[in-house]
């Protein structure tokens, strides 16, 4: 594997959620009788915990010939111009500039992105927009790849 990386839920959305659940116990707990106050709160952190752990197990990855993005995956010969994005182009290219036809996995927590375009005639999606902590070392990692990194480049 060229690149791996996960597109994990931030801290602050489990500290949130945790809060939560506090509050569903505490409202519980002078309501109805402790022991089931502790296991509805116990299930209600566990469904918690599993919706932000699935949510967060988006992976973007490069290597073995393919790029893939979450469960989506395309062959590498069919990548073409690959753009880096910064918070402002992500946020025009999610919106606003967006093609109804091209395919996201975008993450609210995550500002910045990648714009892979596609060079597969049978593929309906124009490019791919992917949401990445480093959205560079996607694309350096996308040339490398591809074998179209410039001399010097990391």
């Amino acid at each position: 594997m060229i690149y791996d990386e996960r597109l994990s839920a931030p801290l602050r959305w489990w500290v949130q959620g945790t809060l939560l659940v506090a509050t569903l116990w505490l409202a519980l707990i002078v309501a109805i009788p402790p022991t089931a106050a502790w296991v509805i709160s116990g299930l209600a952190l566990v469904a918690m915990a599993a919706l932000l752990i699935g949510y967060g197990n988006a992976r973007v990855q490069v290597g073995e010939g393919e790029f893939r993005a979450g469960r989506a995956h395309i062959a590498l010969e069919y990548v073409g111009e690959v753009t880096p994005l910064d918070s402002d182009a992500t946020r025009h290219l999610a919106g606003p500039g967006a093609d109804a036809r091209a395919w996201l996995l975008l993450r609210p927590y995550r500002k910045r992105a990648i714009r892979v375009d596609l060079t597969d005639p049978a593929d309906p999606a124009p490019y791919w927009l992917v949401s990445s902590r480093h959205p560079e070392r996607v694309a350096d990692a996308l040339a490398r790849a591809l074998g179209t990194a410039e001399p010097g480049a990391r």
